[in-house]
């Protein structure tokens, strides 16, 4: 079932059987050691699927083997505590080390089974994660080789040495995300986290939760901030976060610690702010719509990025680039566009942005055929769209999509109308598409839309 072995660390020779066997009997391959020599050893050879760790062992404790193969830095296996004199400062300190769970001796065979299969699945899912995260990176350039781009990826680069907080404004679309992740890829946080929050979901009753952390018994939960220690959060239109998220978010901050909820030790969260909005945050504290304080602390460094209006001379390069990115992560043909094609895309004003263009050219290479994408193809793409204008209906869907995809293709039609009959304002869209406003923020998110808010919607 696994690619290599799990190995049970345990002294007592009935426990390490019994658990080999109900193991054995799930499908696992199954090793054994009675001594935190013997498990040091075997790990030096081969990196275990998991390891299931006794503490208290003959020839030391299993929390200092722990310590030791967290030394160079993250765990290169899940790592399951087992003890039948544990304590909750046990299961901190243990969780805290970076093991995935703590069980209490004697074992529970169903918990003992679900746990092992729990942090298989989870450490697989942190790998796929880390891959992602890598290819995220790598993409993690704000193509254009205009004046324009070339000066701003050089004030990135400046910005980036310093440890300051960072405010990135602009339009919808515009790629601030892209902005604050290669200013990362320059900092000397490069090889720490990149935490994004979208603020707008976090609500005030669950945001202490959700930015700090959770202990309930042996159980603990890293909130945000712990996630992003050592690296950058990323605050995505920080304009929505509630008043009193803004007060949580940046006590902590100032403070460089925290306390998680049901904890009682605090615990040094070092992380750099990088905050993207397309709203003017001075007016909204004049309105005592944000804090005062919070503003001043994110608006030390600001970034602005221009629309894409601003350096059409960049949409050549930024299509060559979408193509080649498209076609490697969906598979979508590689298709030329010819100079009419690039010429009526360089004279389209863009409203959506960068974001627009990359729309476009997906929905080109989908629907379209032919090795050459023509002009009269990117006219049709262009005033086909029934966004802007007063009817009722979406628009035409391709027949020849997958059921999925053409579902996706009438939902992102049909919010981006909703959006515009709404004025940008979430409270009133929420309303008119009958959908509880963070399940609709997540679904703009996952459709690739930047809800354009107005200055009422708070």
């Amino acid at each position: 079932m696994t690619g290599s072995a799990i190995l049970v660390v345990d002294d007592e020779p009935d426990i390490r059987t019994l658990v080999q066997e109900i193991l054995e009997d799930e499908g696992y391959e199954v090793e054994t050691a009675s001594t935190l020599e013997e498990a040091r050893v075997f790990t030096q050879d081969r990196t275990p699927a998991l390891v299931l760790l006794d503490i208290w062992m003959p020839d030391g404790d299993g929390i200092s083997l722990l310590k030791e193969w967290k030394a160079g830095g993250t765990l290169a296996f899940p790592v399951v505590i087992m003890s039948g004199h544990g304590s909750v400062e046990t299961a901190v300190e243990a969780t805290r080390l970076g093991a995935y769970d703590f069980l209490e001796k004697p074992l529970s065979l169903a918990k003992l089974i679900l746990t092992v299969s729990r942090a298989l699945e989870a450490d697989r899912l942190a790998r796929e994660n880390l891959g992602l995260r890598q290819q995220l990176e790598r993409s993690a350039y704000p193509e254009g080789e205009s004046r324009v781009m070339q000066d701003l990826r050089a004030q990135v680069r400046r910005i980036a040495q310093h440890d300051t907080w960072v405010l990135v404004s602009g339009e919808a679309g515009t790629g601030k995300q892209t902005f604050a992740r290669y200013l990362h890829s320059q900092s000397n946080r490069s090889a720490r986290p990149f935490v994004e929050v979208a603020v707008a979901s976090l609500a005030p009753d669950e945001s202490a939760v959700e930015l700090l952390g959770q202990e309930q018994g042996d159980r603990v939960r890293q909130g945000l901030l712990e996630r992003a220690h050592g690296g950058i959060l990323f605050l995505d239109e920080v304009a929505d976060m509630d008043l009193q998220v803004q007060g949580r978010l940046l006590n902590a901050l100032e403070q460089r610690s925290i306390t998680r909820v049901g904890g009682s030790e605090p615990v040094a969260v070092d992380v750099r702010v990088v905050a993207a909005t397309q709203r003017d945050l001075e007016e909204l504290v004049r309105e005592d719509a944000f804090r005062e304080d919070l503003y001043y602390r994110l608006s030390v460094v600001p970034l602005k990025i221009p629309p894409l209006r601003e350096h059409l001379e960049d949409v050549p390069v930024l299509v060559d680039h979408f193509v080649a990115s498209l076609h490697e992560r969906e598979g979508l043909p590689l298709r030329r566009f010819t100079s009419d094609a690039i010429q009526r895309l360089r004279h389209h004003d863009w409203p959506g942005n960068v974001r627009e263009l990359r729309s476009v050219v997906q929905r080109l290479l989908i629907l379209g055929s032919g090795d050459d994408v023509s002009g009269s193809e990117v006219e049709f793409a262009l005033s086909g769209r029934g966004l802007r204008g007063t009817s009722e209906t979406v628009g035409p869907i391709s027949t020849d999509l997958p059921l999925r995809e053409a579902r996706e293709e009438f939902e992102r039609g049909y919010l981006l109308q909703q959006l515009e009959r709404a004025e940008g304002n979430m409270t009133r869209l929420a309303e008119r598409v009958g959908l509880e406003r963070t399940h609709l923020y997540r679904k703009l998110k996952a459709l690739g839309i930047e809800p354009r808010k107005s200055r009422s919607d708070n």
